[in-house]
């Protein structure tokens, strides 16, 4: 459950950061692009503010998935 909150909070990101605390989008097949990714990349983070996961993924950037990138692309990341 955690790991879903934590993608639909990352495809949040892509809004300026006045807006975060209100948004949490985000399908549930983005989700689940992501999950995979978050998991295996920013584990030790995962328990981190939003951003923090969202800036792991981005340095793990070439080594995400196509269909998590494609996520990350598609909210402006």
């Amino acid at each position: 459950m955690r790991k879903s909150f934590l993608v639909a909070a990352l495809l949040s990101l892509s809004v300026s950061g006045a807006a975060l605390a209100d948004q949490h989008s985000g399908t549930p097949e983005e989700q689940k692009a992501c999950a995979h990714d978050v998991q295996k990349y920013c584990r030790a983070i995962m328990d981190q503010p939003d951003l923090v996961v969202l800036n792991c993924l981005q340095q793990n950037r070439p080594k995400l998935t196509k269909a998590c990138d494609k996520v990350l692309v598609d909210h402006g990341q």
